[in-house]
């Protein structure tokens, strides 16, 4: 006998990626993932690669992992695909001293961070080209 299945959290038209424990503070992580919120997922990507920051390769990897899961666990169409939600949840913090003058110390903390990238299926709109186009 074992513990009942755990009902799916998203909806039939989402797929998510998660990364736990990312070494950066989550207010720098949070500037990232504000960078791709709401965006549709080819161009996410694109911002992603060109970003200077040092996290956006590994926020990338994530998304791409989120496009992967999307097309091959949940069948779900790679041009319609849209970032709805990038989340920045705090981690652990690791604590350090510093040495200062006069036989002080400081305390120095290490951030981590956790990153959540969830990606949907749009539904099919008319395109404004188009539209003018039956016209």
């Amino acid at each position: 006998m074992s513990k009942p299945k755990h009902p799916r959290g998203l909806a039939e038209t989402e797929a998510q990626a998660i990364l736990r424990n990312i070494r950066i503070s989550p207010r720098k992580l949070n500037l990232v993932a504000g960078l791709i919120r709401n965006r549709p997922a080819a161009d996410a990507v694109a911002t992603l690669t060109f970003s200077k920051r040092r996290i956006a390769h590994d926020v990338r990897k994530v998304l791409e992992s989120a496009i992967a899961n999307a097309e091959n666990n949940h069948q779900l169409d790679v041009d319609r695909l849209v970032v709805t939600r990038a989340e920045v949840g705090k981690s652990i913090v690791m604590r350090r001293f510093m040495a200062r003058g006069r036989g002080r110390a400081s305390r120095i903390e290490k951030w981590f961070s956790h990153l959540k990238i969830v990606v949907a299926e749009r539904t099919q709109e008319a395109a404004p080209e188009t539209a003018q186009e039956a016209a």
